[in-house]
């Protein structure tokens, strides 16, 4: 694959595509009963020889853009289920691809991109991405986080979405009690604010900001040091060895990932 310069570099604001909201509704109903696609949006050839076999070998139907402009014709006439976007796009920059799709979408992104500055990251992140895969990755972890984020996307109808099970910990979010092993946990208030957060995100990285602003409010000023209290507090309670965590990662940089996943 081709590698690509680690130089910072200002983040472009392009103005994406027109967005084809009036085939939005069609593109929906052509989803039901096949099955699922996904849409890999990257103008590397590399890529797309790499991926196609993979998806294809996990039951999924691939389709292939390598320029923003192919990509939304593509999603008009075929309704993927969900798009593997690159961000650097010979016809539009990523970002602004991005944002432009969450304009009338909301099925699941997951960024795969050479890009490995932190800022980069916070903005896919924060302008809708589900997730945010660096170049090379592997497969195997590739294809856990497209399940995922499907799994997430589709409401989980297959599981109780109130019951959350990690490494023998149970949050239970109707009954608003944490257990492990049977046990209670006794949390403070905001300690069950924060582990409610990661429960209903299960799975996904959720930036520093994000979780700020989902525990404290809009109105406080985002502090991680605050921020990073409140997880050892929270840790120290739910992890089998804190030092060590299982359930809450640690994603450096950007924010924490809820290992987790809904009980039955």
């Amino acid at each position: 694959m081709k590698q690509k310069s680690d130089t910072p570099r200002p983040l472009r604001r392009e103005k994406a595509f027109p967005a084809p909201n009036s085939q939005w509704s069609d593109v929906k109903e052509k989803r039901l009963a096949r099955q699922t696609r996904v849409l890999v949006i990257d103008n590397e050839p590399g890529i797309h020889r790499v991926l196609r076999p993979a998806l294809k070998a996990c039951g999924y139907e691939t389709i292939e853009a390598t320029t923003g402009q192919d990509a939304l014709e593509l999603i008009a006439t075929t309704a993927p289920d969900a798009i593997i976007l690159d961000l650097d796009l010979p016809d539009v920059d990523g970002h602004a691809f991005l944002i432009q799709m969450r304009s009338f979408s909301d099925m699941p992104i997951i960024i795969l991109s050479a890009r490995k500055q932190e800022i980069e990251k916070i903005t896919a992140l924060e302008s809708g991405a589900d997730d945010y895969i660096e170049k090379p990755f592997t497969v195997g972890e590739f294809i856990a986080r497209l399940r995922t984020a499907l799994r997430h996307a589709s409401g989980r109808q297959e599981f109780d979405t109130h019951r959350i099970e990690a490494v023998g910990l149970t949050v239970d979010l109707k009954k608003r009690c944490v257990s492990r092993n049977g046990a209670a946990i006794n949390l403070t208030p905001k300690e069950y604010d924060l582990i409610a957060v990661f429960a209903r995100n299960a799975g996904f990285l959720l930036t520093h900001r994000e979780i700020f602003t989902a525990v404290w409010g809009t109105a406080h000023e985002s502090d991680t040091r605050l921020l990073r209290v409140l997880v050892g507090q929270l840790r120290a309670k739910i992890e089998e060895n804190p030092a060590r965590p299982r359930i809450i990662q640690t994603e450096q940089g950007l924010g924490y990932r809820f290992a987790a996943t809904a009980g039955r």
